[in-house]
Formats: C-alpha cells, sequence, structure tokens
C-alpha cells in the first residue's frame, strides 16, 4: 500500500519519543507534528533530520486503513493499546 498524500495521521496521532527538527522532545500523541504542512505533507521528507521512526514507517491497510479518517482513528487506537 502506498501512503496516501495529504493523510498526515502518523504525523499527528502516535507519540513520538525521538527528537523532531522544532521538536526536541518529541511529540505526544494526538499533537500535530510541527513538520506537516498545511497540507498534511511532511517538511522534512527524504532528509536526514528525519526521525528513524518515521522514515521506517510503512503504511499497511490494518494501520491506515481506506480513509484518511480510518487512518487517524486506527493509529490512535494503536497507540492507547500500546501506551
Amino acid at each position: 500500500m502506498n501512503c496516501r498524500l495529504g493523510c498526515g495521521a502518523c504525523c499527528i496521532a502516535p507519540s513520538i519519543t525521538s527528537p523532531i527538527p522544532g521538536m526536541p522532545n518529541g511529540k505526544l500523541a494526538g499533537e500535530r507534528c510541527v513538520q506537516l504542512s498545511d497540507d498534511n505533507l511532511c517538511k522534512i521528507f527524504g532528509m536526514d533530520e528525519r526521525p528513524e521512526v518515521c522514515s521506517s514507517f510503512s503504511a499497511a491497510l490494518d494501520v491506515c486503513g481506506k480513509t484518511n479518517a480510518e487512518a487517524l482513528y486506527l493509529i490512535s487506537t494503536l497507540e492507547c493499546q500500546t501506551s
């Protein structure tokens, strides 16, 4: 599965504990990453500054669902179950 451009659920729903440019302590679950543009695209995609956890994420139907709203729900649910 390919990422849906403009989804951004993986940049909002999960907590990220590694530093992100502009967010040296990472981010909380449900907090929008400062590197997520207004059109929900990663501003540091493909750059060395992008956290490894972000670079290693792969879109999958069981995580991303069929819509952006479903992706936000599924990733938020996974975050709650694993935190």
